[in-house]
C-alpha cells in the first residue's frame, strides 16, 4: 500500500510549505525515469486579442521567483508574451505518471543572465539565433541554410559570438503550481499552491 502524506496523498507529494521545493524533488525524479527531454514543457501564451497558441520549450532554470526559458523575442510566442504578459506552463512525465502545471506572469530576463546562458550554448545553436527569424515564412529550405553559412562566414571566432540583442529569455513568475499524479479510476491527486497577497503559498486539495 502507498504511503499518504498528512493531506492523505501519495507520498510523493510530501508535506511542504513551498512548491519550488517539491518541484525540484519531482524533476529531479523526472531526470532519473525520462527517456530524453526532462525538462520539456508546453507553454501557453495568448495576443492581445487573447486568440491562444501552445508549443514545447526547454526549462533553463528554475528557483523562487520563477522558471525561465529562452527563444527570440521576434518569434511567435514572444510577440505574444510582449503584447500579453499572462501565461501557463504544463509538464507531463508519462514515466512518473505526474503532470506540474503553472500559471503567472513573464517578465524578460536580465541581459546578464541571457549572456551567461548564450554563451553556454554550442557553436551552431549560436549561429542559429542570428540565422534564423523564428516563426517567418521561409521561400524555401536553403533559404534559411544560407542565412547560416552567411553567419558562420561572419562570425568565425567560436569564441566570439554576440548574443543576438532579438534573443533572450523569459521568467515566469508563478502564481498557481499544480502538482497531479494519476489515478486509477481517474481519481487523480491533485495539489494547488496559490499565492496569497503577501506572498505566501496557500495549500488546496482538488477534485479529480
Amino acid at each position: 500500500m502507498n504511503q499518504k502524506n498528512s493531506l492523505g496523498l501519495n507520498n510523493c507529494f510530501l508535506d511542504l510549505d513551498d512548491p519550488i521545493e517539491l518541484f525540484k524533488i519531482w524533476m529531479e525524479e523526472a531526470k532519473k525515469s525520462e527517456p530524453n527531454d526532462p525538462n520539456a514543457v508546453a507553454l501557453a501564451s495568448s495576443n492581445k486579442s487573447n486568440f491562444p497558441s501552445v508549443r514545447m520549450v526547454l526549462l533553463k532554470d528554475f528557483n523562487k521567483n520563477g522558471f525561465v526559458f529562452y527563444t527570440n523575442l521576434n518569434s511567435q510566442k514572444g510577440n505574444e508574451l510582449k503584447e500579453n504578459p499572462n501565461a501557463a506552463m504544463c509538464f507531463h512525465w508519462k514515466s512518473l505518471l505526474r503532470q506540474i502545471r503553472i500559471n503567472g506572469r513573464v517578465t524578460q530576463v536580465a541581459d546578464k543572465d541571457a549572456d551567461q546562458y548564450y554563451n553556454s550554448r554550442p557553436y551552431e545553436s549560436r549561429i542559429g539565433a542570428w540565422a534564423s527569424k523564428q516563426s517567418e515564412k521561409l521561400i524555401n529550405r536553403d533559404q534559411l541554410m544560407n542565412s547560416i553559412k552567411e553567419y558562420k562566414d561572419k562570425y568565425n571566432d567560436e569564441k566570439k559570438v554576440p548574443r543576438p540583442s532579438h534573443w533572450s529569455g523569459w521568467n515566469l513568475s508563478p502564481s498557481n503550481i499544480e502538482f497531479w499524479l494519476d489515478g486509477e479510476s481517474r481519481i487523480h491527486e491533485r495539489l494547488k499552491y496559490s499565492k496569497d497577497s503577501s506572498g505566501k503559498w496557500i495549500k488546496s486539495l482538488l477534485s479529480p
